[in-house]
């Protein structure tokens, strides 16, 4: 039986996260930083920015910009308002940046098309297509006077549709919406 190398492990961590893998994942499943940088050198993997790196055999999908923006943005960043209705495809909302929540303050330098904001102290981020996100009834809510009511309320019902939002958080954003 052949041996597991550390191309193998990295691109098993990249195959589950749209093709990227940060130094961070990397080193908890045993594989050194340096090794990371030697795959980068040999072109088997993208650079992207500090301690973010992606395995370019990984096919891209329309949910890559969102995965790279929550790990640029650091550990515990998740997405917030238009954003999270974008990944999700609700609200028919194209926003021009992708906004992104941290829980604590960041110095990284990212891209113009993201945009780092501070995670409420109360937040209790999910996961939407293995992506960090705030939920859908807070983005909803969040939304309010930026996006139509009736696009969000079209947004909710279509969130309910797909399992997205409960009876009650339904119920919620109806009522604010309502106001």
């Amino acid at each position: 039986m052949p041996s597991t190398t550390y191309r193998d492990v990295v691109h098993m961590i990249a195959a589950d996260n749209y093709g990227y893998v940060t130094t961070r994942e990397a080193e908890r499943a045993g594989v050194p930083n340096v090794e990371l940088v030697k795959l980068a050198t040999r072109n088997r993997f993208a650079h992207i920015a500090y301690g973010l790196y992606r395995d370019e055999t990984i096919p891209h999908t329309p949910l890559d910009e969102y995965a790279e923006a929550t790990l640029r943005a650091g550990e515990g960043a998740f997405l917030r308002g238009e954003t999270v209705l974008a990944l999700l495809g609700l609200a028919d909302v194209n926003p021009r940046t992708i906004t992104v929540a941290t829980p604590k303050r960041t110095r990284r330098t990212v891209p113009a098309r993201i945009a780092l904001t501070p995670a409420p102290a109360d937040a209790k981020p999910t996961v939407y297509e293995g992506i960090a996100a705030q939920p859908v009834v807070d983005a909803l809510l969040e939304c309010q006077g930026r996006v139509q009511a009736g696009r969000l309320l079209e947004a909710a019902v279509q969130a309910r549709a797909e399992g997205y939002l409960t009876t009650a958080e339904m119920s919620r954003v109806r009522e604010a919406l309502a106001a």
